[in-house]
C-alpha cells in the first residue's frame, strides 16, 4: 500500500487523539481511567511513527504541519510537569516575543506607514501656509470644535472612584481600536486604509493642537503626554499582526490556505499579545496619571520612561542574534 493511502486511513486515529488531548488539557489526566491513558499513550506512539513517515516520504506540507502540531501538543500533556517552567517562559517573553515583533515584516511595514502618514498629516495641520485647510478637511471643523472645548480647562485631577472607571472606558475604547485594525488588517487592503485614516486623523489632532493661535493645545499634550508612547504602539502591533495573517492567506508559500494562516497565526500571537498589553497599560496611564494635577514635567517623564522600555524591549532584546531570519 501507498504510504499516501496508509496514512490516510490512520486519520481516524488522530482525530481520536486529537479529541483525547483535548480532554487531558480541559480536565487533567488525574481524574481519567488507566484504560484511556493507556490508549492515549498508544496513540502517541503511532502518530510519531505516521510523522516520520509523513516526513521521509516528503507528503503535503499540510499534513506534515499538522502532524507536527498533534505530537508536540500530545507530547506537552504527556510529559508536562506540574511546576511553572519559569525558564521556559523567561525565554519566550524576554527573547522570543520580542525578536518576533521587531522582525516580522508586516509590523515594519505597518511601523513605517503609520508614523510617515502621522508625522506628515501633523506637519500639514500645524503649517496652514503648507495646505491652508488640511485640518478641517481630515478632522471636520465640528471635531475640531469638540476638541477645543474638551481640552478648555487644563487637567486638574478628579475624584478616585472615577479614574477607576474612566480606566475601565479606556480599556474597552482602546481595544476597540486594535481590534478594528486587526480585523481590518485580515483584507490587506481595507487594514492599510483604516491604519492611513487612523494615523491621519491623529496625526492632524496633534499637529492642529500644537498650533501656536490654539491655546487648547497646552492642555491637550498635558493630558495626552504619558499614554501616547503606550497606544501609538499598540495601534501599529494590532495592524501589523492582522496584515500578516492576510497576506498568509494570499501567498502560501506552498501550504494549503489553512495551514498558512496557522502558521501565520503562531508569528502573530506574540505581536496581538504585546499590543493587548500595551493597550492595558495606556489605559491605565491614561485613567490615573493623565487627567491627574501632577506637573507636566512628571508626565513627560512618565512618556520617556515608557518610550525606553519599548525602544528595550522591541529593539534591544529584539535585534536579530545569531542569524535570526525575519519573520516571512
Amino acid at each position: 500500500m501507498k504510504v499516501a493511502a496508509l496514512l490516510a486511513e490512520r486519520q481516524v486515529r488522530w482525530t481520536e487523539l486529537e479529541m483525547l488531548c483535548a480532554r487531558i488539557e480541559s480536565t487533567g489526566s488525574s481524574g481519567l481511567p488507566p484504560e484511556t491513558l493507556t490508549r492515549f499513550a498508544t496513540l502517541y506512539r503511532a502518530v510519531c511513527a505516521d510523522l516520520a513517515l509523513a516526513d521521509a516520504y516528503q507528503l503535503p506540507p499540510g499534513t506534515v504541519h499538522y502532524l507536527h502540531a498533534l505530537v508536540g501538543r500530545c507530547h506537552n500533556q504527556l510529559y508536562r510537569g506540574k511546576f511553572f517552567d519559569f525558564e521556559a517562559w523567561g525565554r519566550v517573553l524576554l527573547i522570543d516575543a520580542p525578536q518576533t515583533v521587531f522582525n516580522d515584516r508586516c509590523v515594519q511595514l505597518v511601523f513605517v506607514l503609520f508614523w510617515g502618514v502621522f508625522l506628515l498629516s501633523a506637519y500639514l495641520a500645524a503649517t496652514p501656509s503648507a495646505w491652508p485647510q488640511y485640518a478641517e478637511e481630515a478632522i471636520t471643523r465640528e471635531q475640531i470644535t469638540t476638541l477645543e472645548t474638551n481640552f478648555k480647562n487644563p487637567p486638574h485631577g478628579r475624584d478616585p472612584s472615577e479614574n477607576y472607571v474612566m480606566a475601565g472606558y479606556y480599556i474597552q475604547h482602546n481595544t476597540s481600536i486594535g481590534l478594528q485594525c486587526f480585523v481590518t488588517g485580515l483584507f490587506i487592503v481595507p487594514g492599510l486604509g483604516t491604519l492611513v485614516f487612523n494615523a491621519s486623523f491623529l496625526g492632524a489632532c496633534f499637529g492642529y493642537m500644537a498650533r501656536p493661535d490654539v491655546p487648547e493645545g497646552i492642555n491637550f499634550y498635558e493630558f495626552v503626554t504619558a499614554h501616547g508612547p503606550f497606544e501609538l504602539t499598540a495601534i501599529v502591533l494590532s495592524a501589523g499582526a492582522g496584515l500578516r495573517l492576510g497576506i498568509s492567506v494570499l501567498f502560501t508559500r506552498g501550504w494549503t490556505r489553512l495551514s498558512s494562516l496557522q502558521l501565520a497565526a503562531q508569528d502573530a500571537m506574540p505581536v496581538m499579545g504585546s499590543a493587548m498589553v500595551l493597550f492595558f497599560l495606556a489605559a491605565l496611564v491614561e485613567g490615573f496619571v493623565s487627567p491627574s494635577n501632577l506637573p507636566y514635567a512628571a508626565k513627560a517623564t512618565v512618556a520617556i520612561l515608557s518610550s525606553l522600555l519599548l525602544l528595550i524591549y522591541f529593539v534591544v532584546l529584539g535585534f536579530p542574534r545569531g542569524g535570526i531570519r525575519a519573520t516571512r
